[in-house]
């Protein structure tokens, strides 16, 4: 059964409820939710998609996440998308949203992080591979591996905001 979300606008205004088939089809804005995820030495989780999944299967990711559910908040979704994917109870911390062109269809993405543990455990149904990986490490790595389109958009946009906190 395809998931429910909410159709926005512009302004990320909601304005009714739709297919998530059917916003990706008809390029509809929607929320997606995402979160980077660090530890406490400051290296960042990376992880390839499962061959299994119907969008961008066997990718690597930067960011773990996906659509908001209807009345979710970004960051419930955020924390929803960590314990289904990663089996982690945590509460992300929502960075900034912005509108995202890039991937399948356009959306709303709520970008945030987290301090997770070293050690998760990920859904094989969603998660083929994880690792982790300093600043550094990624960066080689978003040359050379096969990214999804967002990993690209939220990894520059996540550096940039970082510094401009600093």
């Amino acid at each position: 059964m395809d998931e429910l979300v909410e159709r926005v606008d512009g302004q990320d205004r909601v304005l009714k409820v739709v297919s998530r088939r059917e916003a990706i089809r008809e390029g509809w804005l929607h929320r997606v939710a995402v979160t980077v995820c660090g530890d406490e030495r400051g290296r960042i989780l990376v992880h390839r998609r499962s061959e299994q999944v119907s969008r961008f299967p066997g990718l690597y990711e930067v960011e773990v996440g996906g659509a908001a559910n209807v009345g979710e908040s970004y960051e419930q979704a955020a924390a929803r998308e960590l314990t289904e994917e990663l089996g982690i109870r945590v509460l992300p911390r929502l960075l900034f949203t912005f509108l995202n062109r890039s991937g399948l269809s356009p959306h709303w993405l709520g970008v945030h992080e987290a301090v997770v543990p070293d050690t998760v455990t990920a859904d094989p149904d969603e998660v083929a591979w994880h690792g982790w990986l300093t600043e550094p490490e990624l960066d080689s790595a978003l040359l050379e591996w096969r990214f999804t389109p967002d990993s690209h958009e939220v990894f520059s946009r996540y550096l940039a905001f970082r510094s401009a906190q600093s």
